[in-house]
């Protein structure tokens, strides 16, 4: 067992599993233990060791399937990130987020399939996470979660992978140049109530109203962030 005390930040979580997976010498298509027995060996809390397991599968280190476990992500498990960021270049962002509607609308509905009752339970945390923001900052943190769990919970990796990859193409798309009224969200913020109507649908296990819900939302950010959809 690794002695070291609780790390104190997410970043601190990140590097203590990285150390942890390079020591043990996992390779790539290795499974990695519980998350019962990672919290055992390294000695942290649950939602610390979850937080740094949502980072290193952001980073493309891990990969995960629903009742099956983590695993070490290959090289060719992901697409080269210098790629993504070129593409990033060539795209508008209309276009971009046009790719994102036909996709996650996609996704939506499968996850209204598919989704366990613990995704739907994680999907449910997280909108109502966002809704507390404190900041634009926190609030995106967690609408990407909010999308990434949704992708999680179509229990398909591919269609996870995909839409990693549309996910890492938006963040090079410079969309950081919006220019914010308020510190935070107001509470009447419109897609607030878009995240209740997809959820609402995937728990309703309603796959065309899932489609539907995520292709409106994603219009709508889009009108509202470049006029157009």
């Amino acid at each position: 067992m690794l002695n070291r005390s609780e790390p104190s930040d997410r970043s601190g979580a990140v590097a203590l599993l990285k150390e942890f997976i390079a020591e043990k010498g996992y390779t790539p298509g290795d499974r990695l233990p519980s998350e019962r027995e990672l919290i055992q060996q390294l000695e942290i809390k649950r939602n610390t060791l979850r937080k740094a397991l949502d980072t290193l599968e952001r980073e493309g280190v891990i990969w995960r399937h629903v009742g099956k476990g983590t695993f070490i992500a290959g090289q060719d498990d992901t697409i080269d990130l210098s790629m993504m960021s070129e593409i990033g270049h060539q795209i508008t962002p209309v276009k971009m987020m046009r790719a994102r509607q036909c996709i996650e609308a996609v996704v939506a509905r499968e996850a209204a399939i598919n989704a366990s009752r613990q995704a739907i339970k994680k999907i449910a945390e997280i909108k109502e996470r966002a809704k507390q923001a404190s900041s634009w900052a926190e609030y995106e943190a967690q609408d990407d979660l909010f999308h990434y769990a949704i992708a999680e919970a179509t229990d398909n990796i591919l269609l996870l992978a995909l839409f990693d990859q549309l996910a890492k193409v938006r963040r090079a798309v410079a969309v950081n140049t919006v220019i914010r009224e308020s510190e935070r969200p107001p509470e009447n913020h419109n897609s607030f109530t878009e995240h209740d109507r997809i959820f609402a649908a995937i728990e309703a296990r309603d796959p065309k109203a899932a489609h539907d819900a995520m292709w409106q939302h994603v219009a709508s950010v889009s009108a509202r962030l470049f006029g157009e959809v």
